[in-house]
């Protein structure tokens, strides 16, 4: 699988160890920066980079890490098509997959414990969409896409 990755200067780290994990686990990753540690950055533009990959790029995912997430959770997700969410266990990350098809999943490096990074990335990349009911939901909120402001033509 493709995988688009991205972390300011706080997820650096984790960026570089998942990094280290997917390609162990054979698939094709995408660094989309930050690319030097320890230098300040904002998050909002690798945000963005990682979204638009993956709602551009079939069968692909993403994942972004910074201090707590949840600035990358909310960029991502103004991106029509990126699903992404903020998973600080394992059961989140399945739930996140099973219930919300998530496309993009955000790691708070100040609130996973390190040695439960694997095992929340490795089930999240496995873990498959359940449908059914969880379907007519995903589409609901892809109704709420359409009637955003991003859409209304001019």
């Amino acid at each position: 699988m493709k995988i688009f990755i991205g972390g300011d200067h706080r997820g650096f780290e984790l960026k570089a160890d998942i990094m280290v994990l997917l390609k162990k686990l054979g698939h094709t990753v995408v660094d989309m920066g930050s690319y030097e540690p320890g230098v300040m950055c904002d998050y909002p533009p690798i945000s963005y980079a990682v979204a638009s990959k993956v709602a551009k790029t079939k069968g692909s995912r993403g994942i972004l890490a910074c201090m707590t997430g949840i600035g990358h959770s909310i960029a991502a997700n103004k991106i029509v098509g990126a699903y992404a969410a903020l998973c600080y266990s394992k059961e989140a990350a399945i739930l996140s997959r099973q219930h919300n098809n998530a496309n993009i999943l955000v790691l708070g490096a100040k609130f996973v414990k390190p040695e439960e990074i694997t095992k929340i990335v490795k089930v999240w990349l496995v873990t498959e969409f359940e449908g059914g009911r969880h379907l007519r939901r995903l589409k609901q909120i892809k109704a709420i896409e359409k009637t955003s402001l991003f859409h209304k033509k001019k």
